[in-house]
């Protein structure tokens, strides 16, 4: 392997610690949505149901995508990119030595400053990292290219 990356998002918390997060925070909201319903006040239960099931939506769409990410893998005869979004997955094999590696306005001119990096060979482009910053695409486009030449120069 010439060169190996894997592009994913910051993520503080894994699914399964999102769950626990959850379930902790059910228990507390019912625990004292119940007390208020035992003195009588059943709208506070009613409330604390209508936020847990927000605060759960919100958590189950963040855990569907905390572990998206990007792979991509270069060796002599084949650059691989790996794609795991929402847990569907995508592999595009690209030949080394037809790739080109476009950034910013050479990929597109008319897109956003926050343009990916597309990788282009004998017409399959892919375009890669969407899960970190402009930075880290930039260093990544770098270490691309340089990488590409050094197959281009053996061959």
């Amino acid at each position: 392997m010439l060169y190996e990356c894997t592009l994913q998002r910051n993520c503080s918390m894994t699914p399964r610690q999102v769950a626990r997060a959850y379930a902790v925070l059910c228990i507390l909201s019912l625990s004292v949505a119940l007390a208020f319903l035992l003195q009588g006040f059943w709208m506070v239960l009613a409330f604390s149901l209508l936020e847990l099931g927000c605060v759960g939506l919100a958590l189950l769409l963040y855990a569907r995508h905390a572990l998206d990410r990007e792979r991509i893998s270069l060796s002599s005869d084949c650059l691989l990119v790996e794609c795991v979004q929402a847990n569907v997955r995508s592999q595009s094999r690209l030949d080394p030595l037809w790739t080109r590696v476009l950034t910013d306005a050479a990929a597109a001119p008319g897109r956003p400053r926050r343009a990916l990096v597309t990788l282009e060979s004998r017409g399959v482009r892919v375009d890669i990292g969407r899960f970190v910053n402009d930075a880290r695409r930039r260093q990544v486009a770098r270490e691309l290219r340089l990488a590409l030449r050094q197959i281009s120069v053996m061959h």
